[in-house]
């Protein structure tokens, strides 16, 4: 998600939560959450964008209701150079994020992989397999909401993620089959009420 091109403006936001402890875990998470670069403690800038300034006045209503104290300010960054400057640093905090997910792929495909060459193609594997796919769509789409910068490592992340999914598509086809495959087995045995042997199914006797 990019913010316009050649836009300079930012969101500088100062937070105070005193010594309410719950407070401060909340505004901590959640300015992590909108991908906050940190001047220093309490003190950070976002992109001033539709989207995030609505988040962060939610947030500064939280702090003030709740107790503490919360400043705002806009500023427009006249120097092109200091707002490359931001740009990259939070593009960089994407990236490290983004190579986290790359680092938690592999092991998904391995996984797959190994249970497949097993023989263990099943549904109760599929449905864990479909769990770790489901946070790891997750986790990239809360990065890729902060990441207003189009950070680069992010393309690589999403098709690593595309390719988790397409296995874990392979899997459940796979899963499917061997276990329609085991049915028709079933079902063709001899002996078996379904496999249509008249031999086998039970007679009543009849007297004359």
């Amino acid at each position: 998600m990019q913010a316009e091109a050649g836009e300079r403006d930012w969101l500088l936001v100062s937070v105070s939560t005193g010594k309410i402890a719950s407070l401060r875990v909340h505004v901590w998470r959640n300015l992590r959450k909108l991908g906050a670069v940190y001047l220093q403690q309490s003190v950070c800038l976002l992109p001033d964008l539709p989207r995030v300034a609505k988040a962060v006045a939610r947030l500064e209503a939280r702090v003030r209701a709740q107790g503490g104290q919360a400043r705002v300010l806009r500023i427009h960054l006249a120097d092109p150079a200091e707002h490359a400057a931001l740009v990259e640093e939070q593009r960089s905090g994407r990236d490290d994020e983004y190579a986290e997910v790359l680092q938690r792929t592999p092991q998904f495909l391995t996984e797959i992989e190994t249970e497949t060459a097993r023989g263990r193609a099943t549904y109760t594997e599929v449905e864990e397999s479909e769990a770790d796919l489901e946070r790891f769509e997750r986790w990239l789409a809360a990065i890729q909401a902060r990441d207003y910068f189009d950070a680069p490592v992010g393309a690589t992340a999403r098709t690593a993620v595309e390719q988790c999914r397409q296995a874990l598509a392979d899997f459940e086809t796979a899963a499917m089959n061997a276990d329609t495959s085991t049915d028709d087995a079933a079902a063709a045995a001899p002996g078996s009420a379904r496999s249509g042997d008249a031999h086998s199914l039970p007679t009543t006797a009849t007297h004359d």
